[in-house]
């Protein structure tokens, strides 16, 4: 049986695993946001940035990646991914199920917020989220690395995400 995993963030261009196919997938009910603090990767305790994370939402949806691990590396990924998203407890991880673009549906690892967790944040203004994301630098880098990354990357997929796209342009305006 082919372990799934669904990228919405920086798993998309980071996978970080072995990957023997990759799928354009829609997540049905959670949407993508910057609504988790960073403390660790992405900002400090002193200093908190921004990371996205899946939000439930009743009749939202949630395009992204979804990517096959290669047989064999199941274990290894999913400890790898643990030590990676698991790190402060904000995020849960969830086996979802996922529409593939070419009509398959799959289950997959899929690391969603805990609306419970301090470090959520959902619902914050976009101008906000914008001045945090500009200032923010934690251990995997700035950032502002993070969010223009993560937008190119949906841009060069085809998928539109008009917040990131809103975001990405406002904090290089903010950082000029």
């Amino acid at each position: 049986m082919t372990m799934w995993v669904f990228g919405y963030g920086s798993l998309m261009w980071n996978p970080g695993f072995p990957v023997v196919r990759r799928e354009l997938a829609t997540l049905h009910g959670w949407s993508r946001s910057f609504c988790m603090s960073s403390i660790h990767h992405r900002g400090s305790v002193e200093k908190p940035g921004l990371v996205l994370a899946l939000d439930e939402h009743h009749g939202a949806q949630c395009r992204g990646i979804a990517f096959a691990v290669e047989a064999g590396h199941e274990d290894r990924t999913l400890d790898e991914l643990r030590e990676r998203e698991l790190i402060s407890s904000a995020y849960l991880e969830r086996l979802l199920d996922v529409q593939l673009d070419r009509g398959e549906q799959v289950t997959a690892v899929t690391y969603v917020i805990d609306p419970h967790h301090e470090q959520y944040c959902g619902g914050m203004p976009l101008e906000e989220q914008a001045l945090i994301i500009a200032n923010a630098v934690g251990g995997r880098g700035p950032n502002t690395e993070y969010l223009y990354n993560t937008a190119a990357h949906l841009a060069e997929i085809g998928l539109n995400d008009p917040d990131l796209d809103w975001l990405s342009a406002r904090v290089r305006q903010i950082t000029a």
